[in-house]
């Protein structure tokens, strides 16, 4: 007799509930099992969800903004102490090794506690006498339901860049997280109820494209923000754009490490071989391109990164002792070893062949080994493509001006990084690369959680960053009011130019 799989609900008002009746498989990457299944919403769930975060705005709005701090800083501590079981379940469902899925629940608590500065970030500004007897100040407030459409790589870690601070500035939020790994931010909104957010003011919903463009073009949502691929990125703003919406739409990447010949080689190598490898290349910021200036330097990665790659372990990510574990779901898989094959048909070198890793106990996963390839070219599908797996590739180049031509010829301007010694080509490298994020010595520059992450060119449509200061901007809108009281009894003549302080 076969077993009933558990069933992944929505949160709308402060409840699981049931909702549509198309189900989606929810897999395990590590076994190739469906351990889950996921109700997708229909039309009538998401209107519910939007509906409930509408009847708990006027509420949410009017509560004062260091109660909705107080809220985050519980959130915080229900995240610290409930860490092993959400990072377990990101595993479970993503396949990312234990510390990794650890790492991103930090990074996502860190904007939490970011958020529950709310009381700071909102004060606004006030200047008085501006005219005779006027005051003049300004004041952030909340737009009113907001929507995230996240995405499977970081299944913790994204939402959090979102709804902590859109709720914090007084909005309320609905969630649609990844279909393929929705656990984990299920629980942490549950976690969020705990901590004593209201019923209706976070909702989550599970669906596909139906319950995407629901969000994107019902009247009542004012701002979506979006991370994941470019082409659906620039979907998400044309069509939220379309519907009177404010978005940000945060897309796909190509990051470029350039080495420098000055460059310490052994530790761009270990930093490469996290860069590359660290989450199954499964990350926007994930390095799969080293520019290396000179054969030298090239021959130098290639001897060092052979090296550090025959010492890694992949396998399930619940064994601690693993570096990397598998791709997120077979048809993911089936495209990374579909670029590897294209790379070798290109006529680049493939130095380490990932392909063919077979996991005792778990054939069936989604594993594919590091692969590592010499002779990339601009032009080749290996190089403009975001691949998104554990695959890098070595690019020559013959001087600095050379790689960054490369780079700020290349569509996406997500993160880069450089290796040196030297300050000055440092200094000119990071004025003069079209890139939005950018590293010395540190091969994946994310920002803290108090600046904001986003970058230039088809990696971000908006104008506003993702967390950090920005989201503030992205989640308020900014109301300037002047006022006067004149002098009891006494009239004033009509004023018919215009005011000024002359």
């Amino acid at each position: 007799m076969t077993a009933t799989l558990p069933t992944i609900g929505h949160l709308i008002d402060g409840k699981i509930v049931n909702g549509g009746t198309r189900q989606q498989d929810v897999f395990n990457p590590a076994t190739g099992k469906v351990e889950k299944r996921l109700q997708l919403a229909d039309l009538a769930t998401v209107d519910a969800a939007i509906a409930s975060a509408h009847a708990a705005y006027p509420a949410w709005r009017a509560t004062p903004p260091l109660k909705r701090a107080r809220v985050m800083s519980n959130l915080k501590v229900l995240l610290e102490q409930n860490a092993d079981k959400i990072a377990t379940l990101i595993t479970a469902e993503h396949g990312k090794v234990l510390p990794d899925a650890m790492g991103e629940l930090q990074r996502g608590i860190e904007n939490v506690e970011y958020a529950s500065y709310a009381p700071e970030l909102l004060k606004g500004e006030h200047s008085r006498n501006v005219g005779p007897n006027i005051d003049s100040w300004s004041e952030f407030q909340p737009l009113g339901v907001t929507a995230g459409i996240t995405p499977f790589n970081f299944p913790a870690m994204v939402p959090l860049w979102m709804w902590p601070m859109a709720i914090a500035c007084g909005n309320t939020f609905i969630l649609k997280p990844s279909e393929r790994d929705p656990s984990s931010a299920l629980l942490i909104a549950q976690l969020a109820l705990e901590a004593g957010l209201p019923p209706g003011v976070l909702n989550v919903v599970n669906g596909d494209k139906e319950t995407v463009d629901a969000l994107l073009t019902d009247t009542r949502i004012f701002a979506v923000s979006f991370v994941g691929s470019t082409p659906i990125a620039e979907y998400v703003y044309s069509t939220g754009s379309a519907h009177g919406k404010r978005v940000q739409a945060l897309g796909g990447a190509k990051n470029h490490a350039v080495v420098m010949p000055d460059a310490d080689i052994a530790n761009a190598v270990s930093a490469m071989m996290g860069a590359a490898y660290g989450s199954c290349g499964e990350r926007c910021m994930a390095v799969p391109l080293i520019v290396a200036i000179g054969d030298e330097v090239a021959d130098a990665m290639i001897t060092g990164l052979k090296t550090e790659i025959a010492k890694m372990k992949v396998g399930p990510g619940t064994d601690v002792s693993n570096d990397m574990g598998p791709l997120v779901t077979q048809p993911h898989f089936e495209k990374v070893k579909a670029y590897v094959d294209q790379g070798v048909a290109e006529g680049a070198d493939l130095i380490v062949d990932g392909r063919g890793v077979s996991i005792p106990g778990h054939e069936q996963g989604y594993f594919l080994g590091p692969c590592l390839f010499d002779n990339v070219k601009p032009g080749m599908v290996i190089y403009q493509e975001e691949i998104f797996g554990p695959v890098l590739g070595i690019v020559r180049a013959q001087n600095l001006q050379q790689a960054m031509d490369m780079i700020n010829a290349h569509e996406y301007g997500n993160g880069t990084c450089i290796f040196t010694r030297d300050g000055e080509a440092a200094r000119y490298f990071t004025d003069n690369i079209l890139v939005g994020m950018v590293g010395v010595n540190v091969p994946l520059p994310v920002p803290v959680a108090y600046h904001s992450f986003g970058g230039w060119k088809r990696s971000l449509f908006g104008d506003l960053h993702a967390y950090g200061p920005d989201a503030v901007r992205f989640y308020t809108k900014r109301k300037t009011i002047t006022q006067r009281w004149p002098s009891a009894g006494v009239r004033e003549g009509a004023m018919f130019s215009f005011p000024s302080n002359r």
